[in-house]
């Protein structure tokens, strides 16, 4: 499978927006900018849009926004606590940082996953 390109202006504006948040750190996630709190992802910049992951809650509600959707990066294969936000002007972003603080806040109240033993 080819990894799905992203926009660099999105990049930019939700690196403006999320690095200021402490403990986020720039990544990966299939090769394209994501954004991790204590290790675990929350964000990612994918193709013509931002996802990001949510408890249930702020996502039913964020869903009910037009170019809102649940995020299937491989298809048949939805993403199940994640939303993708479709907005062609990238400012349009910052409209959702209460979602994106959110996200963090959810993503850290998470418990760590276990190491998994090798084999």
């Amino acid at each position: 499978m080819p990894i799905a390109g992203f926009n660099a202006k999105h990049k930019e504006v939700l690196d403006g927006m999320l690095l200021d948040i402490p403990g986020v750190k720039a990544g990966k996630m299939f090769g394209l900018p994501g954004y991790y709190v204590d290790g675990k992802l929350f964000a990612c910049v994918w193709e013509g849009g931002g996802s990001l992951k949510l408890p249930e809650k702020p996502r039913e509600e964020i869903l009910k926004r037009r170019g809102v959707e649940p995020f299937v990066p491989m298809e048949g294969r939805p993403m199940r606590e994640w939303v993708l936000i479709k907005r062609k002007n990238s400012r349009e972003y910052l409209k959702f940082e209460d979602y994106f603080i959110s996200s963090v806040e959810y993503v850290l109240s998470l418990p760590r996953k276990k190491a998994r033993k090798k084999k």
